[in-house]
């Protein structure tokens, strides 16, 4: 059976959120119906539009765009600060509901998922009547709408779902995306980010569908494996599949949003640095070593990738963290500026548990005896200095819980720590 899969979106989260609570509490006012913003304070990166009103739209107020310009746009908009409790509660709620329908979901952020409808069609008339009973029993249950992109795959389904807003439901299967997706501006297509927008439009590329019909040889000379990724979502290829369980054990890991954007490798390597200490320490204080690592990237456009790998030894060290982490996000940045960056282990093990030898540890190579002892001792020196990293690890954290966290700061941080305090830097999970 052709698979069909749901994009399910809530239309201004934060905002519909805030303003359901609201009305459940004897607010008077709908904030939806008023020219309103989520945002924090306009000093750090938190003074930025998290979600607006369709009233604020008009007014020309973009999300992502300084609290300082929405208010220039529109003096008495109202503002109301962040929630994120608030969020997560109203997101498990969803995803429960959700979850009484089919286990086929794959949560992708605090406000949207993928379902495959595929196990579930024989139980409906058509993907779109079924749609339109999730929508409105969502709006029902809980006060907030939704917008519902229907297709064979995961991209088009994400594209429909961004279609005319709010409390839609849209379909884009590979037979409509001429006539519904190609005429589109090429900053529409999903990961079309800014710095990859202004090298397609020096192509002459302004639409999905030049895109789609261009060379994608051309398109990799340029933008290298994002030109080929983008050239296959404007044709509508995409075959991964909704990933419903998480596929890597329950893990550690941190994630900082910036107080400016980060647009060199060496401004994200030192974001990388920090967080790689923070990962290591909560692994050693849990007594435990990752087996994984991936790297979470978000983007100033808010678009958000990541890269995992499995790593050849076992660790808790911050050193053999950060040079990994370095690894993937030099294999994942696309050269936009980056918003947010994150560090995630998983595959945890104790670290008291043998190690588990890999296979180039005990095949015996087709090589000169000189030179197999050589690559022993090779390999015996990298394991000597992951040892001495841990112990070292081990010891400047108890010096800082001892004496407090600052007390041992590397010295690239120095200058770092300062600015960070004065912008409002902030870590804003840890998992």
């Amino acid at each position: 059976m052709p698979r069909t899969i749901f994009h399910i979106d809530v239309n201004s989260a934060y905002l519909s959120w805030t303003a359901v609570e609201q009305l459940k509490n004897g607010a008077k006012a709908d904030i939806r119906t008023i020219p309103a913003i989520i945002g924090g304070n306009q000093e750090s990166r938190h003074g930025v539009v998290l979600a607006k009103s369709i009233p604020a739209k008009k007014y020309g107020i973009r999300t992502g765009e300084p609290v300082a310009n929405a208010l220039r746009k529109c003096p008495d908009i109202h503002i109301e600060p962040p929630d994120h409790e608030l969020y997560r509660a109203y997101s498990r709620k969803l995803m429960d509901f959700l979850h009484t329908y089919t286990p086929d979901i794959e949560q992708v952020s605090v406000d949207e998922c993928y379902l495959d409808y595929t196990g579930i069609a024989h139980q409906f008339y058509s993907p779109v009547s079924a749609a339109l009973e999730i929508k409105e029993k969502i709006y029902k249950k809980f006060g907030f709408t939704v917008n519902i992109g229907i297709s064979s795959n995961k991209v088009l389904a994400k594209m429909a779902s961004d279609f005319e807003k709010p409390g839609k439901v849209h379909t884009l299967f590979p037979e409509e995306i001429r006539v519904k997706m190609w005429p589109l501006p090429v900053r529409e297509l999903y990961m079309a980010g800014g710095s990859s927008v202004e090298t397609l439009k020096k192509l002459g590329i302004h639409t999905i569908g030049e895109l789609a019909c261009a060379d994608p040889a051309i398109l990799e000379l340029h933008l290298k494996s994002h030109g080929r990724m983008l050239w296959n979502f404007a044709n509508g290829r995409d075959d991964t599949p909704v990933v419903s369980e998480k596929v890597e054990a329950k893990g550690i890991g941190n994630s900082v949003t910036l107080p400016k954007d980060a647009v060199t490798r060496e401004e994200a390597k030192q974001v990388l640095l920090k967080l790689a200490e923070s990962v290591g320490g909560r692994l050693r204080k849990a007594g435990q070593k990752a087996g994984m690592l991936s790297v979470e990237i978000k983007y100033s456009t808010f678009d958000t990738c990541s890269h995992q790998r499995q790593l050849f030894r076992v660790t808790s060290s911050d050193t053999e963290i950060y040079q990994e982490a370095v690894q993937l996000f030099d294999e994942l940045w696309n050269g936009q500026p980056i918003r947010l960056l994150g560090i995630r282990s998983s595959k945890l093990v104790g670290e008291d548990e043998p190690q588990q030898l890999s296979i180039f540890d005990i095949q015996i190579p087709e090589k000169p005896l000189q030179k197999v002892q050589k690559e022993k001792e090779k390999d015996a020196f990298a394991a000597q200095q992951s040892i001495k990293q841990e112990k070292l690890a081990k010891a400047l954290d108890e010096i800082r819980g001892k004496y407090g966290e600052n007390a041992v700061t590397r010295g690239s941080f120095l200058k770092n720590n300062r600015e960070g305090k004065r912008n409002g830097e902030h870590e804003d999970r840890e998992d």
